[in-house]
């Protein structure tokens, strides 16, 4: 009996014969066309002007900030509860990830939190030029809120978008929101080209010099210029033609993953002291992964219990996020908590959510948490 993934790619035919075209083509090292129309595809998908493909989601964040002059002495405000990608993109620039805790409902960031950060930061006489709000396990960030409290105190949003492409907020798809956003399509993502990333924005300026700093910052000039410090960021056009195979059937995958998020929902409607995270009749989110919350007070189990009797029977599960702020490599750094991200990280439990798990092995999966609760009631 195989091992049932959290989040195994979805890949298949269509991806083999993009990856054919483009081996064929002669096009094998970055760039190409399969990059280009890679590119024009998911801006048009996504509804902004320009899309640079990447490397990886961090390389989109850490280009951003550079571009923007973010570097030593800055402070950027960014969601607490987050892989460690988006902290460090911060640190690369010199600047100090600043760490906000999240919303109760969402894990997502909490704005008011955000806006009692900038206004002490500031206070304090620190400059405070961007902030990462982070898209929690493909649920948008409340951007209304965000934006505003951004525009108030005059300083650029970057949507750290990496896990909701496919959802939207308030009608406006993921990636579209902020003054530009950071798309990951690493393997276990809703879409996939193997790894890779992609920024997006309706700055031209901005998408032209993310593009210029990607590869080498190489000046056009026959022999190698460089005025800039570059980066070996680009994406190869092998990969933008899985990625061109895989936007294609994005809809599908995420209608799959949806169909097991309200599999989940209906399991557990009976189990007092357990809450799908976020609200699971949402069609705005792209559910990426379905997380539950399990009071153990109330159920005499804890999420960690679960995970145990889970992985017993070859099913992977995983904790959410363990916050940035509780990290050893960032326990140092400036943080507003209000004690949520502390409570959904000892409460959260990712279930396995990908596109790819078959009728069977969901079906087992759904045994095996039924033989758990039937174990414990």
């Amino acid at each position: 009996m195989s091992r049932v993934l959290l989040s195994a790619p979805d890949v298949g035919e269509l991806e083999e014969e993009y990856v054919v075209d483009a081996v064929r083509s002669g096009w094998i090292a970055p760039l190409g066309p399969h990059v280009d129309a890679f590119e024009r595809e998911v801006a048009a998908r996504v509804g902004v002007a320009h899309a640079v493909a990447l490397s990886s989601g961090t390389a989109a964040l850490h280009l951003a900030l550079v571009s923007w002059g973010v570097g030593t002495g800055d402070m950027v405000p960014t969601s607490t509860l987050t892989f460690a990608a988006t902290a460090n993109a911060i640190v690369y620039t010199g600047a100090t990830p600043v760490f906000v805790d999240s919303d109760p409902e969402t894990g997502n960031i909490d704005a008011a939190l955000l806006d009692e950060a900038i206004t002490d930061l500031r206070r304090s006489g620190h400059r405070v030029p961007a902030v990462v709000p982070v898209d929690l396990l493909g649920k948008c960030v409340d951007y209304a809120a965000v934006g505003e409290v951004a525009a108030r105190h005059e300083l650029r949003v970057l949507s750290d978008a990496a896990e909701s492409f496919g959802a939207h907020h308030s009608g406006v798809p993921a990636g579209a929101w902020g003054d530009a956003a950071a798309l990951s399509f690493n393997g276990n993502k809703v879409m996939t080209t193997s790894g890779g990333g992609m920024l997006l924005s309706n700055d031209e300026a901005l998408a032209e010099h993310v593009r210029f700093l990607s590869t080498q910052a190489r000046e056009p000039a026959i022999h190698y210029e460089h005025r800039e410090v570059g980066y070996n960021y680009r994406l190869s056009n092998l990969l933008a033609a899985v990625g061109r195979a895989q936007l294609t059937r994005l809809d599908a995958m995420i209608a799959r993953r949806r169909d097991h998020r309200s599999t989940y929902v209906d399991l557990f409607a009976d189990t007092a002291g357990v809450r799908v995270l976020g609200h699971p009749a949402d069609t705005d989110d792209n559910c990426w992964l379905t997380s539950i919350l399990v009071d153990s007070a109330t159920t005499g189990w804890s999420a960690g219990d679960l995970l145990e009797s889970l992985a017993a029977e070859d099913i992977e599960t995983r904790p959410l996020w363990k916050p940035m702020h509780l990290q050893p490599v960032y326990k140092d750094k400036p943080a507003y908590l209000s004690g949520v991200s502390d409570r959904l990280f000892t409460e959260g439990l990712n279930l396995p959510s990908g596109s790819a798990m078959s009728a069977d092995d969901r079906q087992r999966v759904c045994a095996a948490i039924r033989a758990f609760l039937g174990d414990r009631a």
